[in-house]
């Protein structure tokens, strides 16, 4: 088989893919805290030996997607003036305890529930470093750059801030993540800023032109596979009954 349809095939795959991705960047540029999914690419292999054949290396060594990962550039800050909405600058998350498990997140829409403890807009507990519910009193709540809790004057807790790299992340929902088993979260000292919520970082201008682009390249590997298909029926119809 002509070489030139697995190169087809592995473009065609791997656009399809992305324009998934593209589609749902877009559709959440107005989501506080989403992260943009961006494509990584793999070899083509097929079978354990694959990445030791010589005909994998010469025939079918092309560029295929493997996945896609969170994008953890930062976005935009935008001022609230709600005192327990708060933004991360910089590299990590927000853990909160879920049903499931502890989760993590870079939207900071946070409520006191009525019995004090710092929560999410759905009500799961924030975590500090300690990965323990947070209380806040009643009163006028002040939170430091550094993330330390103020209430009339009197430390009332910490928010925890975890950095975890992009390939340990695994998403739920829009703007919420798990992490991979054995990755260990480690705190880090990022910049909270009160009273304002991160934006997604997708840029919809660029979003925008990313999912055309990516959607005229799959349209192009689709045709170009369907030429390889017209050139496969030729030969069976034409050149096999000669032989």
């Amino acid at each position: 088989m002509d070489s030139g349809y697995y190169a087809a095939f592995s473009g065609w795959l791997a656009r399809s893919e992305a324009l998934d991705a593209a589609a749902s960047n877009l559709a959440n540029v107005n989501t506080s805290g989403f992260r943009a999914q961006r494509e990584y690419f793999r070899n083509a292999i097929t079978g354990p030996e694959a990445l030791q054949s010589q005909v994998n290396q010469i025939v079918n060594n092309y560029g295929v997607l493997g996945g896609n990962l969170p994008y953890l550039g930062q976005g935009a800050l935008t001022h609230t003036g709600n005192p327990l909405d708060l933004a991360i600058e910089g590299q990590g998350f927000f853990a909160v305890q879920t049903r499931q498990g502890i989760r993590y997140t870079r939207d900071g829409s946070f409520r006191r529930a009525l019995d004090g403890t710092l929560v999410t807009a759905s009500g799961e507990p924030v975590l500090n470093a300690r990965n323990q519910p947070i209380l806040v009193p009643s009163g006028e709540v002040e939170v430091g750059v550094d993330g330390v809790i103020s209430v009339a004057g009197a430390v009332a807790g910490k928010v925890g801030v975890f950095d975890l790299p992009a390939s340990a992340l695994v998403p739920e929902g829009a703007n919420r993540y798990a992490i991979a088993a054995g990755t260990k979260p480690v705190v880090t000292a990022a910049a909270i800023h009160q009273g304002a919520l991160e934006s997604s970082n997708e840029d919809v201008i660029q979003g925008t032109l990313n999912l055309i682009l990516v959607q005229r390249q799959a349209e192009m590997m689709q045709k170009t596979l369907s030429n390889f298909y017209n050139n496969f029926d030729k030969t069976a119809s034409e050149d096999l009954p000669k032989i």
